[in-house]
């Protein structure tokens, strides 16, 4: 038995779909569908019971003979835009604090989303050996460190393994809203009005759109999760490229992808995100690699390429 939190969303869904692919169904999923479209991910994947999240712990106790293999917490409020902290607390921390004393008390292989946005600005590198001293942008941030650092405190890092997701990208992040990424956002822009709107820089150090991110496919994440967790890997680890590319690059490759004539206007960011945005990201990967894991990534120019023609152009853009 599999537990799979946040199984409906994003990365949870695509990696539902890669263990149903190695012949794993007996899964539960963990979520909350409620009025979003996330049910749709959900759609010809395999699994033998969803649980409401809220109802998750009363429940799971009733089922007979459980033996738990290993529990993926993907599940978390991802908005960082959120304000209400005592809500992102108890989603993001008290849940997972208390899911991963029940993976202890059951021996099950506990593998958890950490984010990037623990690390703030960058002001101290984006380290995967880092945790004290970090100082997130926002509330999301702020709960995902706490947990790192819970983690960290009753040195559970030999037992658990944490992922610092860059910025992840691809097919079933459809029901995310403002949260989608980029690549999603200027497909339908160039749909829609022939070009992409990016923010101007809010930084002399960047010009407009050479702002810069660590943009990794959810396909190449879901792989890098499945070695982890054959190969049993243990600690708390940066998921990302390695490698910074602009925004421009991005808009590039989506116009690319189209076979369009790139066309990009800049506006100006709203001041409410301005002290929280960051302007470069890039993961440290020498800690994941050096445990023993591939990190054959594709290339932001061979992500977008496939979201776009394999997903987003089709009448069914689900993987």
């Amino acid at each position: 038995m599999i537990i799979l939190t946040g199984g409906a969303g994003f990365i949870g869904s695509c990696f539902l779909k890669l263990l149903n692919e190695n012949g794993i169904k007996d899964i539960i999923v963990v979520d909350n569908l409620g009025t979003s479209s996330k049910w749709k991910n959900l759609v010809g994947k395999h699994f033998s019971k969803y649980i409401h999240k809220n109802n998750f712990f009363e429940e799971i106790i009733s089922i007979p003979n459980l033996k738990i293999e290993a529990i993926f917490h993907f599940g978390a409020c991802s908005s960082t835009t959120e304000n209400d902290i005592d809500y992102l607390i108890k989603n993001n921390f008290d849940f997972s604090m208390k899911l991963a004393r029940f993976a202890q008390s059951n021996q099950a292989q506990f593998i958890y989303a950490s984010s990037a946005a623990t690390y703030g600005n960058g002001e101290f590198g984006y380290d995967d050996n880092r945790f004290q001293d970090l100082r997130p942008l926002n509330g999301y941030g702020y709960s995902k460190h706490l947990f790192d650092l819970w983690v960290i405190a009753n040195k559970l890092e030999t037992e658990f393994t944490g992922l610092k997701f860059f910025n992840v990208y691809g097919p079933n992040e459809y029901h995310k809203n403002e949260m989608t990424s980029m690549i999603f956002k200027s497909y339908y822009q160039i749909e829609e009005y022939d070009k992409i709107r990016l923010f101007k820089s809010n930084h002399p150090d960047y010009k407009d759109g050479e702002q810069l991110r660590d943009f990794v496919y959810v396909k190449d994440v879901i792989q890098v999760i499945w070695e982890i967790y054959e190969k049993n890997i243990k600690g708390i680890y940066n998921l990302g490229t390695g490698h910074a590319r602009t925004w421009k690059d991005l808009a590039k490759a989506v116009f690319d992808a189209l076979n369009e004539k790139p066309v990009i206007e800049y506006f100006n960011m709203p001041e409410s995100l301005q002290s929280q945005y960051q302007n470069y990201t890039q993961a440290e990967m020498k800690k994941l690699s050096d445990a023993g894991i591939n990190l054959n990534f594709r290339t932001l120019e061979e992500g977008v390429e496939d979201y776009i023609n394999n997903h987003l152009v089709k009448d069914y853009p689900y993987f």
